[in-house]
């Protein structure tokens, strides 16, 4: 049999598994010939044991180089599509979520309030730090409130600031968010959980630009782009009396929908592959 027969069939069924040659009727153009068609080495009996060993070591290290190379294309070329899958700190590559990337793209460069509505755990926030990184003012501060999480009196001096001596435990002055968020972008997170009194403040500040912190004569102009998210059905609420109309059409200037992962499973391989690689950095383990 011929080193072509030899070395090819397994050369082609598997790049990992090197080729050695071994005959008693060796030559230099037959030796020439089969490193060319991918023999790993070239023996010609006979030979000590020793050398054979360490040719098959040799053989081991460069099988084990090829593994891990591929493993590495592999890799890289998974992170590739996961980039392309990325937008800011969303992650998805489905249609829905293009659509949603594209949205985003266009509102952003605006000072236009924008609504995200989206069930819990969809990336309301995400979205909101998406559109202000890509907006003029990026430079500023992207400032968060959670309306949901405080009670009415508590959410009207972290939204507007208070003076000292506003109400018992007011020791001394405190810049509401508003006034934190002046030259950047606040989040009105879960706006459907304020209180229609609160409602009208908001209305004020949102249709003045200005404000008045509590206990305070002062009104403060503010520079801010509002943007609100909620898992509510506020047209619905407006229909029971629980929305204010005026205050839903300052706010819902440009709505975005944000899908359910049910709604785009075709994301949840690169979803699964990000939060693993997040938490191992987290937890100073090799990423997956």
């Amino acid at each position: 049999m011929s080193n072509r027969l030899r070395v090819k069939p397994i050369v082609s069924a598997s790049i990992q598994c090197p080729a050695m040659i071994i005959t008693a009727f060796g030559t230099i153009e037959t030796a020439v010939e089969a490193m060319k068609l991918g023999a790993f080495d070239f023996l010609i009996k006979p030979f000590a044991p020793e050398v054979v060993r360490l040719k098959v070591e040799r053989a081991l290290e460069l099988r084990n180089a090829r593994r891990a190379k591929g493993r590495l294309e592999a890799e890289n070329a998974y992170l590739r599509g996961e980039e392309s899958s990325r937008f800011g700190e969303l992650v998805g590559g489905s249609e829905p979520m293009r659509k949603v990337f594209a949205v985003v793209e266009r509102v952003a460069p605006t000072d236009t309030s924008v609504a995200i509505y989206g069930e819990s755990g969809t990336g309301k926030e995400l979205v909101a730090r998406a559109i202000h990184q890509r907006s003029r003012r990026q430079a500023g501060p992207f400032i968060k409130v959670n309306c949901g999480a405080l009670a009415e009196t508590l959410l009207e001096s972290e939204l507007f600031g208070h003076e000292k001596g506003a109400f018992t435990g007011a020791i001394k002055r405190k810049l509401g968010r508003f006034e934190l968020a002046d030259g950047g972008t606040l989040l009105l997170d879960e706006i459907g959980d304020v209180s229609p009194a609160m409602q009208l403040k908001l209305l004020r500040a949102l249709q003045e630009r200005e404000l008045e912190r509590v206990g305070g004569n002062e009104t403060i102009k503010v520079d801010v782009r509002v943007v609100s998210a909620t898992n509510r059905n506020l047209e619905k609420m407006i229909e029971e009396g629980e929305f204010r109309e005026d205050l839903y059409y300052r706010l819902n200037v440009f709505p975005i929908n944000l899908p359910p992962l049910r709604d785009r499973l075709e994301d949840l391989p690169v979803l699964v592959h990000h939060f693993i690689s997040k938490f191992a950095r987290q937890m100073g383990l090799a990423p997956a």
